[in-house]
């Protein structure tokens, strides 16, 4: 799974029983899925356990079922850029996923963008639904209130300053037009650009370069060092066409770093308070880049509204789906 995917499944699993104390909760995990231990094993499994209700935290879930169940489906990018993924995806989506739909109580997603999504590709019906944004990890929110002391000025660094990426490089990130971004800004100014993970670009992808200025990869990253990261950068940027909810942006927009991000790839809670521009539309992002250097983004109003953000209300709004389906479902 994605980090976020992990991320969202680790905090739900971690914060529930907290949260939620009138309720109780079993934890299945599995290493593995599209295997026969999630279509065969798992269901045995839960049929053994019998619980009132099960959530699924991913896509990846057994057909059959013997509960109420609630699936959590982040997006469908794999189905709007199918030509992006494995041939595989899309008849999985088609035979396993929908299936999973049509007899869940409730589907979760992570943003509003998702629903007409859900709709139109697994004919899943809107009231059913329910929106909740993820959270942002809470040393994001502790390295953020220590800094509150600090001016909205550009960090300072001794480092050459620089821009960021926080994700994966498939396709669908767009990464391409981050890079040619980068490399059109003015000749004068020294500016690196710093991407999250390995160099595993295709060898055929352009690697721009820049006379004052080198791409660098930093490799994996756990939040800690993503704390540092935003700290120093002059923006967080994110070409991508399509997020299911964006965790970087809120996670830097929460650490005060201004945020310019594809029009798509969007979090509906920063909507109209983040630097945007159309997918792959290299000139727009280079403008809200300059206007960066020039020290001309806002950041307060995403900064406050992605602190309100966190796991904690995440899962308190998740035990909320759970007592209104069991509230449907008469007692054992």
């Amino acid at each position: 799974m994605s980090a976020g995917m992990t991320a969202y499944a680790e905090e739900l699993v971690a914060r529930l029983p907290r949260v939620a104390p009138d309720l109780g909760f079993t934890t299945f995990v599995r290493a593995s899925h599209l295997d026969l231990r999630e279509q065969i094993v798992l269901p045995l499994q839960l049929a053994r356990a019998r619980p009132r209700l099960v959530h699924h935290l991913s896509v990846y879930a057994p057909i059959v079922g013997f509960a109420p169940t609630i699936v959590t489906i982040h997006d469908l990018i794999h189905l709007r850029f199918p030509e992006m993924f494995k041939a595989a995806v899309g008849p999985y989506y088609a035979t396993v996923v929908r299936a999973l739909c049509r007899r869940a109580a409730r589907v979760i997603t992570d943003d509003e963008r998702t629903v007409d999504d859900l709709e139109r590709f697994l004919g899943v019906t809107p009231s059913k639904i329910a929106v909740i944004p993820l959270g942002v990890d809470d040393r994001f929110l502790a390295a953020a209130a220590r800094a509150d002391h600090r001016s909205d000025a550009i960090p300072a660094t001794d480092d050459v300053p620089y821009f960021l990426f926080v994700g994966n490089h498939r396709t669908h990130k767009d990464v391409p037009t981050l890079l040619a971004a980068w490399a059109s800004l003015p000749a004068h100014h020294r500016i690196d650009i710093r991407l999250t993970g390995i160099d595993d670009l295709p060898p055929e992808l352009p690697r721009p370069e820049r006379s004052r200025g080198k791409i660098t990869f930093v490799g994996d990253v756990d939040a800690s060092q993503l704390v540092a990261l935003y700290a120093g950068a002059l923006a967080l940027v994110h070409p991508a066409l399509c997020e299911g909810f964006g965790l970087p942006l809120v996670e830097a927009a929460a650490m005060g770093t201004p945020v310019i991000a594809c029009r798509e790839a969007i979090p509906g809670v920063l909507a109209g308070h983040v630097a945007v521009f159309e997918p792959r539309d290299v000139a727009g992002a280079r403008a809200h880049m300059i206007a960066v250097l020039e020290g001309n983004i806002p950041r307060a109003a995403a900064r406050a509204i992605a602190r309100d953000l966190t796991w904690d209300r995440c899962a308190e709004h998740t035990a909320e789906v759970y007592r209104t389906v069991l509230e449907d479902r008469p007692s054992r």
